[in-house]
């Protein structure tokens, strides 16, 4: 039956023909396709070099592609090999990454830096040794010789670095590809010299002969948008459709359903009715997608009905009909508007929405999501981005997986917020040894004053102090009373106390501490037993008078001297013997001790130091106008601070706040840059085995992780309790610290740091130590006695008589009187077994220390001998010979960990109920674990959405790890048309408990979404029938309604430049009534954009004007650009590499000097990563967070010969900065430098922009009638980001004809302005804002000409016409046409009274750009009429028929075509009715054009001569 009704319908549309129009979209690489074997090598590195060098080894034998029969065979044995080294999720993660093609960029840039050494000829693979390249082996060892004569090559933080045994040793750089036959031989041979300490081994991708094909990339979005069409602005040329290859369309999705009919299923069940399935879908499509206008009360509703269809459909299908009707909504509305709302459904919505804008922050209508807690900012964060959150994630999760956490425990381990804390650190000011002079909660002067913390809650004027009698803000001054700069800091507090400033202060006088110096000696002693006198005979306060005299007397500079002193104690103590005082038999020595052990146990750093709320200042901030202002501000942000936890309810009423603020995280006993240092590293501990260090062959064979494994599971711990789990069961007993002394504890100061590590322990029940050996010398029975001793110590007794004989053994006295030959059993303790223990020490076994030495060499990367500390799993070391690692420190340590992770941890695994030993040990590994992720920001918990009828969920796989995912969405926004595709893929790859939360909107009164939409990514490669690689990914818009005028736009990340290149049809007008079949357009990613903040270190403030330069070693300037002067910004333009960036010659390079110029740009997932830095040894970071406003801080800072020169040479005052001072300087002038003169006086530069076919036609004209009445030569610059491939090809034709000189600039939006969606917006934007970084600084007045505008003039007349000083010339706009007046929105409201009499400016800057949130139409020249000046010029140079009368047309030095809002007369029409000569312009252009395409046909194009001078230059600076 169905059968006959199908055929009937067939029967029946049988008549109807129509074709199915289509649009596509690809994006390529301009660099050529990168082998997937390499891209997945650069997968595994990213986990660990050793993953990389095992999956190196593993792949020897694949090849590449061409030795396999398929595409398909070639990806499929990549996968093998790489699948033995990953966990499931990793597998899937491994094929998304190929399918993203995120690290073809990292293996171009080994490209571009093998192509910069460069290659010797005729070579597959080559070595660089020390700078000399060679590919023979005989060569390289001579080579080798030589090398220490050379200075060692700059490596980068990709480089693949084999293990190796001498460090010292020549580098080789081996450059070739993996799998390649060649690399197999020399990879070998190279292996066994690193293990011979011969050489130390880098390797880097290099491919002698890629294949000729671009890269596809995805990961981007496609937008379609419906044009208005108010003014016709469409081109009428006929353009002839290009053969597309058909294949790439497909209509195999998984619903293919249209008005009803599922022609997926027909085509399945009917094989033979293909052909007339294929012509009914067609008619029904067309039928659908003509898209009436809908009316406003249809409207109102769309997004609760879009909801609810999405909901009524299966959970699994729900992903997919929410892409479907987000992306194609236009065409879907009409349908949508029958749906019914169900009362549940929006109540619920209503209900969550009242969460969301309390918790979340989101209004209704917004969207988000969250994975694991974390929240993913689609507008920032691009696929690459997320995909590192995913790794991360997976790499945190399948860690505690391995350890035993899983299910709802992973997830609540997850979310705790373990993250050193980024507040300075302070120290501890709770102590004796301070003298506090006033006390703000007890002092008799602070009566008057409110002293409820509740006060802090009341309103007040901004940066009003409150006066508040609590010790909320304490300030300490640690100094040497001998120091010449005491007394300006006495100076200071006496004026904090003066005025009343809500500060207790307090002093440490830290003066020498040897009993025989007395006050009558050493002024810092006498001024401290001054101070102790008056404070015990009177009070503290009076002591500090006291001070005040006393440096009262001491001249500026100079230091106080005991005479001093002795004069201000006998006019105030006249009866008193000053000796009694401070002479010898004093006793006013109080806090003398004490003082100097606190300054020297908090480690604050060398004196004068001042503290506020324990905090040190920092050194500068010590000059006395700077510590006012300093502290004033600390004030502030001190009573911020206490206003949240009072709000919160976070300090009792009773509570001392003292103590609140001393028990905040980030306090501590004692300030060690080295522990509190914000670079960690640590273990991953989250490997297991059976194996031992007592068996040294197996030991040696294990990978990183399985090593640590190992130590870890021989780890015999020493507690306080002297309980251990072999003892007395005790379950309540977790220790949260973890330390591994490494060290020799055969030399001394292997055992002082073991011996201060015990005495740590004494103090605290957190703590477990165990020891690794790193023996300094050749490993031989007779010099491993003590670690011997220790070892055996550890094995055989229990925990309190081994930690009672270790302590013994590791006091010097112990090692010395055993090499000198006393025997061990003198150590002996009580409790001890000691025949058991002498079984061990004399055993001839040595494997635990050999596996110790290859453990501290291959995993901690210690020399022989170095010390360390191991907390937790974090590497502190290697300790330097000689530092300081003492008691306080591990004090130190351990109260970190307690306060960031420890306790929170320990409390979690408490409830598991695992045994002590084991809890403990899980505390460490799971410590390692979390502490290791980059720091990110906190996750958000979200426990209490309605769920029931407005949400879509997928629950997870059972029993395997899974992520957590939250989306809140309106299914009717631009963020419902990314996030539907982006969800389906997520759900592919991982497996996760996802809930999408529908967040509508009501009462809509326009249409939500007037756009198409497609998101470019798949979550694996596909292959073709022959299994041969699929061409693609691209983005498909099938089956497309042909009434409406598209728009095509493209959605790339941040850092992607992407232009046009392949397609004849105007992507600006796409109108489908004319085309054949099928739009194709290609688009080529063209850069990576380089951006960052540039700030002068010594002002801090941007150094505007300043110019960089990027190029390579061997070709130094590439790119140039300026640093704008608003937030120091500047982008440049790179591709995959190695670039250098150096300051321009000229004035830029002369005045400053750069700070940590290399990077690699090898934009690994196309974003920047870091590189060496030769100078520092060190790594020169690149800020890899998305989220933050820069990628690449640079620093500069004046010469000091210089400091008093401006970069601009006209000198601007100071108060002029601000965002229009960005570019007004831009064209007045600038440099003066000789290399800027050039070329100035015989050209004219003439800037114009253009987007779609008909606005290029009209600026070939506009050109043309340029030349024709323009006898000095032009310039023409042109915006390149809009600009079709039709245009780009034409171009240098026509100027080798016209004799003319152009040039294409582009720049990037910048991410800190807001964002436009609107094309023709943003093209508005491009005219005014970006003028000075635009054009290169040789160009110092342009101007400018719009496309539809028509020349008929010299414009020498106003490139000279002279701008009195103002850095803007503009034409007012005409008012002689009357009956235009109430158009004129210009005479009334806003901007009557902005202008305020003066002229509303025209041409072309009417401008609509939303930059000021506090205005909504940005009309920018003549909002800059207060800011900058601008010159009107006289009204013939810009005459408009609509705004302008007849009678004045005949003066017209150039006619604008101008839209007209009464009559709407299109473009077309208005040019050959005003202009009479357009027509002749027009027709010789297209005899031109005629020309072009004849030649370019029968192959005797005229070519472009690079080597021209007129284009060659700024041409190519230009291009990478």
């Amino acid at each position: 039956m169905g059968v006959l009704i199908v055929l009937t319908v067939l029967w029946l549309f049988s008549s109807v023909k129509a074709d199915s129009k289509a649009i596509t979209t690809s994006l390529t690489t301009k660099w050529f396709s990168t082998p997937l074997l390499l891209e997945a090598s650069e997968f595994l590195a990213e986990d660990s070099q050793e993953k990389f060098w095992n999956f190196v080894e593993a792949s020897q034998s694949i090849g590449s592609s061409d030795h396999h029969g398929t595409d398909y065979s070639y990806y499929h044995a990549i996968l093998e090999a790489a699948f033995q080294f990953l966990s499931p999720l990793q597998q899937n993660l491994l094929k998304f990454c190929l399918s993203l093609r995120s690290y073809s960029a990292t293996i171009q840039a080994f490209q571009q830096i093998a192509a910069d050494e460069p290659p010797p000829e005729g070579c597959n693979s080559f070595f660089s040794v020390h700078g000399k390249t060679t590919c023979e082996s005989d060569t390289l060892e001579t080579l080798l010789l030589t090398a220490s004569e050379r200075p060692k090559p700059l490596l980068f933080k990709g480089d693949h670095r084999y293990p190796s045994s001498n460090p010292e040793s020549p580098v080789v750089i081996f450059y070739s590809e993996i799998g390649s036959e060649e690399f197999s031989n020399f990879h070998r041979q190279l292996i066994s010299k690193s293990n011979a300490g011969k050489i130390n081994y880098v390797f880097r991708h290099y491919i002698f002969n890629p294949r000729k094909e671009p890269v596809y990339l995805s990961g981007y979005g496609v937008e379609l948008a419906i044009k208005s069409t108010e003014y016709k602005a469409k081109d009428d040329t006929q353009v002839k459709g290009t053969e597309v290859n058909t294949t790439v369309i497909g209509e195999n999705d998984p619903i293919d359903e249209v008005q009803g009919f599922f022609f997926g299923k027909l085509r399945d069940l009917h094989p033979d009715l293909e052909g007339q399935l294929k012509e009914l879908r067609k008619h029904l499509v067309e039928s659908t997608n003509e898209m009436a206008p809908l009316k406003v009360w249809q409207l109102q509703d769309l997004s609760f009905q879009t909801a609810a269809r999405i909901l009524a459909s299966p959970v699994e299908l729900a992903l997919v009909v929410m892409k479907d009707l987000s992306q194609n909504f236009p065409t879907k509305a009409r349908a949508i508007t029958k749906t019914a709302v169900s009362s549940a459904l929006r109540t619920e919505v209503e209900e969550n929405q009242k969460y969301f804008k309390g918790t979340l922050g989101l209004q209704p209508g917004d969207s988000a999501l969250f994975i694991n807690g974390l929240h993913i900012d689609l507008d920032t964060q691009d696929i690459f981005s997320l995909f590192d959150v995913l790794r991360n994630e997976a790499r945190v999760m399948e860690g505690l997986h391995r350890l035993g956490i899983e299910g709802l425990s992973l997830h609540n381990v997850l979310k705790l917020n373990i993250q050193p804390s980024e507040a300075d650190y302070a120290v501890d000011i709770r102590s004796p040894a301070i003298s506090w002079i006033n006390n703000l909660e007890v002092d008799s002067r602070y009566n008057s004053w409110p002293s409820s913390l509740q006060e802090l809650l009341r309103p007040t004027f901004p940066g009003v102090i409150r006066q508040i009698r609590k010790n909320l803000h304490n300030m300490v001054f640690i100094v040497d009373p001998a120091h010449e700069t005491t007394a300006e800091l006495i100076n200071v507090a006496e004026m904090f106390l003066s005025n009343h400033i809500p500060l207790r202060i307090g002093f440490i006088f830290v003066v020498n501490d040897s009993e025989d110096i007395d006050g009558m000696q050493d002024a810092g002693v006498a001024v401290l037993r001054a101070y102790n006198y008056v404070a015990r005979e009177v009070d503290d306060y009076h002591a500090f008078q006291t001070l005040t005299q006393i440096y009262n007397k001491v001249r500026t500079g100079e230091k106080v001297e005991v005479e001093h002193v002795v004069s201000v104690l006998e006019k105030k103590y006249p009866y008193v013997k000053v000796n009694s005082i401070l002479g010898i038999d004093s006793a006013y020595d109080q806090n003398r001790k004490e003082a100097r052990g606190y300054y020297e146990q908090t480690g604050v750093g060398p004196l004068p130091v001042v503290l506020f709320n324990g905090m040190p200042f920092e050194r500068e901030q010590l000059d006395p106008d700077e510590l006012e202002t300093i502290t004033m501000h600390k004030i502030l942000e001190t009573t911020t601070f206490f206003q949240r936890a009072v709000y919160l309810g976070e300090v009792p009423p009773d509570q001392d706040v003292v103590e609140y603020i001393m028990n905040q995280p980030n306090v501590v006993p004692r300030i060690n840059s080295r522990i509190l240092t914000a670079e960690r590293d640590y273990l991953d501990l989250t490997a297991s085995n059976n194996f031992f260090v007592d068996d040294y062959a197996r030991f040696t064979i294990l990978d990183s992780p399985g090593k640590t494994a190992a130590v870890a599971n021989s780890m015999n711990y020493l507690t306080k309790k002297g309980m251990s789990s072999k003892e007395i069961y005790d379950d309540s007993f977790i220790r949260p610290v973890t330390f591994w002394i490494v060290g020799d504890f055969d030399s001394p100061s292997g055992r002082q740091l073991l011996y201060d590590a015990i005495k740590h322990q004494k103090s605290s029940n957190n703590v477990r130590i165990s020891m690794i050996n790193n023996p300094a010398k050749e490993i031989s029975y007779e010099n491993t006695q003590v670690s011997r001793a220790i070892w055996a110590a550890l094995q055989t007794q229990t925990s309190n008589a081994a930690k009672n004989f270790i302590t013994k053994m590791a006091k010097e006295g112990a090692a010395e009187a055993l090499a000198a030959g006393a025997d061990i059993a003198e150590f002996s303790v009580g409790g001890m077994d000691f025949s058991l223990f002498k079984e061990v020490f004399e055993s001839s076994k040595m494997d635990f220390i050999l596996s110790h030495a290859v453990y501290c060499r291959d995993v901690l990367k210690l020399k022989k001998g170095q010390r360390a500390v191991i907390s937790n799993g974090r590497i502190i070391g290697p300790l330097e010979d000689g530092e300081l690692f003492n008691q306080d420190d591990f004090h130190l340590l351990e109260n970190i960990i307690l306060k960031t992770s420890g306790q929170k941890i320990k409390s979690h695994i408490q409830q598991l109920r695992v045994e002590e030993d084991v809890a403990s040990d899980l505390v460490m590994k799971v410590d390692a674990l979390l502490s290791a992720q980059p720091k990110g920001d906190a996750r958000i918990e979200y426990q209490f959405f309605e769920d029931r009828h407005s949400a879509i969920k997928l629950r997870p796989k059972e029993g395997e790890t899974y992520f957590d995912v939250v989306a809140v969405v309106d299914p009717v926004t631009r963020e419902a048309q990314r996030l539907a595709p982006l969800l389906l893929v997520l759900a592919q790859l991982i497996n996760m408990n996802l809930r999408v939360f529908m967040n509508c909107q009501s009462k809509l009164s326009d249409m939500p979404l007037k756009s198409f939409y497609r998101y470019v990514l798949e979550p694996e490669i596909s292959f073709t029938s022959d299994n041969s690689f699929a061409k693609g990914p691209i983005a498909k818009f099938l089956d497309m309604p042909q009434s409406p005028l598209f728009t095509l736009n493209l959605n790339t990340p941040e850092s992607w430049m992407v232009e046009s290149v392949r397609t004849p049809y105007d992507l600006d007008n796409i109108y489908l009534e004319e085309v054949d079949s099928i739009v194709a357009a290609e688009y080529e990613l063209e850069y990576l954009l380089l951006e960052g903040h540039c700030y002068d270190i010594t002002t801090g403030q941007p150094p505007r004007g300043l110019q960089f330069t990027l190029g390579t070693s061997a070709n130094p300037v590439i790119v140039d650009t300026i640093v704008m002067a608003n937030l120091g910004y500047f982008q440049l333009k790179a591709n995959p590499g190695a670039w250098i960036l150096r300051l321009r010659k000229g004035r830029s390079e002369d005045i400053y000097r750069i700070y940590s110029a290399l990077y690699v740009v090898d934009l690994k997932k196309f974003r920047k990563i870091a590189a060496g830095d030769r100078l520092r040894g060190q790594y020169q970071g690149l800020s890899q967070d998305p989220n933050s406003l820069s990628n690449l801080d640079q620093q500069v800072q004046k010469k000091a010969d210089m400091v008093n020169e401006d970069l601009l040479s006209d000198g601007t005052s100071e108060n002029e900065s601000g965002f229009w001072d960005s570019f007004r300087w831009g064209f007045t002038g600038g440099q003066k430098t000789e290399e800027v003169k050039q070329e100035k006086d015989d050209i004219i530069n003439i800037f114009s922009v253009a987007s779609g076919h008909l606005y290029e036609r009209f600026l070939r004209i506009m050109m043309l009638s340029v030349l024709k009445n323009t006898k000095t030569p032009v310039k023409f610059w042109f915006l390149k980001n809009y600009l079709s491939p039709t245009f780009k090809e034409f171009i240098p034709y026509m100027a080798n004809e016209y004799n003319f000189q152009y040039e294409l600039v582009q720049y990037k939006w910048p991410r800190w302005l807001h964002q436009q969606t609107e094309k023709q917006r943003i093209i508005w934007g491009y005219k005014i804002l970006f003028l000075d970084v635009l054009f290169p600084l040789v160009v110092d007045k342009f101007l400018f000409v719009d496309a539809d505008q028509i020349v008929r003039t010299d414009l020498k007349e106003l490139r000279d016409f002279s701008l009195d000083g103002a850095p803007y010339g503009y034409t007012p706009f005409c008012d002689s046409r009357r009956e235009m007046d109430g158009y004129r929105f210009w005479k009334s409201g806003y901007w009557a009274s902005h202008l305020a009499g003066r002229k509303y400016h025209i041409r072309y800057y009417t401008c609509v750009l939303f930059l000021f949130s506090f205005l909504t139409k940005q009309d920018l020249p003549n909002n800059m009429i207060h800011q900058v000046p601008i010159k009107s010029l006289p009204q013939e140079w810009l005459w408009c028929e609509t705004w302008c009368d007849d009678a004045s047309k005949k003066r017209a030095k150039t006619i604008d075509l101008c839209n007209n809002p009464m009559t709407k007369e299109p473009k077309l029409e208005a040019a050959v009715r005003i202009v009479p000569e357009w027509q002749d312009y027009d027709q010789e252009i297209k005899q031109l054009q005629l020309r072009f395409q004849k030649e370019k046909e029968t192959g005797t194009l005229y070519k472009e001569k690079t080597e021209e001078p007129s284009r060659e230059g700024p041409q190519k600076r230009e291009e990478l």
